[in-house]
């Protein structure tokens, strides 16, 4: 047997863990885009104001007024929140995190969620919008060699969010 950074592995026989050779390696998933992204919010009610008046997305999920329980079981996926639709897929927010909770994107998990827009001039709309909401943000920040502009601001529990377009 040898040791490998999974452990013992058999050289007759592969036990599952060990690393395979290179002959054996697997064809790469096929993703082909992403499909959703579901942010943990403290409150869906302060958050759903925050993501309807800063993005206006269509809603695809999200429990009625009054459910029966039927109802309430077939969208138990939501846990309270609601999920939107929009070009680059779906946005989901989930209201389960603790009242004190604050988000941080130094550590494991998500840094920031980035949307992009068609134009320059839609990023510094972007800007103006969030100005007329009484929102913070940062200056519209052109990043040169990149051909991208971003805007940098946070949404109600920290979560840090990017408007992106090209620079010109």
């Amino acid at each position: 047997m040898r040791r490998s950074e999974y452990g013992l592995c058999a050289s007759a026989a592969r036990p599952s863990g060990c690393p395979r050779t290179e002959r054996e390696q697997p064809v790469p998933i096929a993703a082909t885009d992403y499909n959703h992204v579901r942010l943990t919010v403290r409150d869906i009610d302060v958050s759903r104001k925050f993501y309807d008046d800063v993005f206006g997305f269509e809603v695809a999920f999200e429990l009625p007024p009054n459910p029966d329980a039927e109802t309430r079981e077939a969208l138990g996926f939501l846990f309270g929140g609601v999920i939107y639709k929009f070009g680059g897929g779906l946005l989901g927010l989930r209201p389960v995190a603790p009242a004190g909770d604050t988000f941080a994107e130094d550590s494991v998990g998500l840094d920031h969620l980035s949307f992009t827009v068609a134009s320059l001039q839609d990023v510094h709309d972007a800007a103006a919008v969030l100005d007329e909401l009484g929102i913070e943000h940062e200056p519209v920040k052109d990043l040169g060699d990149a051909g991208m502009a971003i805007l940098e601001f946070r949404d109600p529990d920290n979560i840090a969010l990017e408007i992106a377009g090209p620079n010109s």
